[in-house]
C-alpha cells in the first residue's frame, strides 16, 4: 500500500519499531543530524524535523491584567492563574500527549498525577485537539478567554508571519524554562515489502537535502533536523528551542503510554 511512511514521532516510534514495519537505511546526510535526534540505533527511522511542545502565553492579556506570565509549569497550579490554561487531551492530540510527557519528565512517575490533580482543581480546560485550543479557547482567538495554551515554541514566529498587519514583535511568547517543554521529533522510514526500494531511499535522501529541509520551517513550523540548514528570518527572530527540554526514551514511552493516558483520564476527566 505504500513505500515509505513519514510522521512517526518519538511518542509512538516505539510502537512502529516493535511492529517491525521498516527496513534499515542510513542516508548519507544523517551524519549532519545531531545525535540527540537519532533515537533509533537500528537505523530504520530517520529524523527529519523537530519542535518543542510547550506553554504559549498572550503577552497583551498579562500586561492588561498586571499579572506576570507563568515562568514554568509550577505556576499553572497557583490560584492566581486559575481558569487561565487550556491544554489538549493526550488521548486525541499529539501536542496534548507531548505535554503530558513533559509533566511526567518534570514531576516523575510518582508526581505527575498529583500535579494534574492540582491543575484540574485550578480549572484547566481540556480541548480535544490543538486547533480548538489555539483558535477557539486561547485569548488571542476571537471569543477565546484563556491566555495560556499548549502549543509549540515556534508558534510566536507563526503569529508574526501570518499577521494581517506587519508586526515586528510577536504577540505571544513561549515558556521555555528547564524541563517545561517536550522535544517532539518526526521520522521517516522505508516500509518493508516496498517494490521500489531504490526510489524510497532516494526520497529519504531528498527529505534530508537542503532543498527539503529549508522548506520545513514555513510549512510545518518546526525545525529542520539537518544541522546548519539556513532558517528564514522570522524563525531566527521569533522561533525558539528549549535549552533543557524533556526527553524520554521511546521504548519507555511505548511501555507506559497507555497507562499514563489512562491515569491522566482518571485524574482529569472523571
Amino acid at each position: 500500500m505504500g513505500d515509505l511512511f513519514y510522521g512517526a514521532d518519538n511518542t509512538f516510534m516505539g510502537r512502529a519499531l516493535s511492529a517491525d514495519l521498516f527496513e534499515e537505511y542510513t542516508p548519507p546526510a544523517l551524519a549532519r543530524v545531531p545525535k540527540t535526534l537519532q533515537l533509533d540505533p537500528t537505523r530504520r527511522l530517520t529524523p527529519v524535523d523537530y519542535g518543542d511542545v510547550c506553554l504559549n502565553v498572550d503577552k497583551a492579556w498579562f500586561a492588561q491584567h498586571h499579572l506576570a506570565p507563568p515562568a514554568d509549569l509550577d505556576a499553572l497550579i497557583d490560584p492566581r492563574y486559575k481558569g487561565l490554561t487550556v491544554v489538549q487531551n493526550p488521548a486525541t492530540s499529539s501536542p496534548g500527549l507531548a505535554f503530558l510527557l513533559a509533566t511526567i519528565g518534570r514531576y516523575g512517575e510518582d508526581g505527575y498525577a498529583a500535579y494534574w490533580r492540582q491543575l484540574r482543581a485550578n480549572d484547566v480546560y481540556v480541548s480535544m485537539g490543538w486547533s480548538d485550543a489555539y483558535y477557539g479557547q486561547f485569548s488571542r482567538a476571537k471569543g477565546g478567554t484563556r491566555p495560556i495554551v499548549v502549543s509549540y515554541a515556534s508558534s510566536p514566529a507563526a503569529e508574526v508571519f501570518y499577521s494581517e498587519k506587519k508586526i515586528f514583535d510577536s504577540p505571544t511568547a513561549a515558556v521555555l524554562a528547564p524541563r517545561t517543554a517536550f522535544r517532539q521529533i518526526e521520522f521517516v522510514g522505508i516500509l518493508k515489502g516496498t517494490k521500489m526500494p531504490d526510489v524510497a531511499r532516494r526520497l529519504v535522501d531528498f527529505m534530508l537535502s537542503e532543498t527539503f529541509q529549508q522548506d520545513i520551517p514555513l510549512n510545518m513550523w518546526v525545525f529542520p533536523a539537518v544541522e546548519g540548514t539556513p532558517l528564514p528570518e522570522v524563525f531566527t527572530r521569533h522561533a525558539h528551542q528549549a535549552a533543557a527540554p524533556v526527553l524520554l526514551d521511546p521504548q519507555t514511552i511505548e511501555a507506559n503510554r497507555d497507562r499514563w493516558i489512562d491515569t491522566w483520564t482518571e485524574v482529569v476527566l472523571r
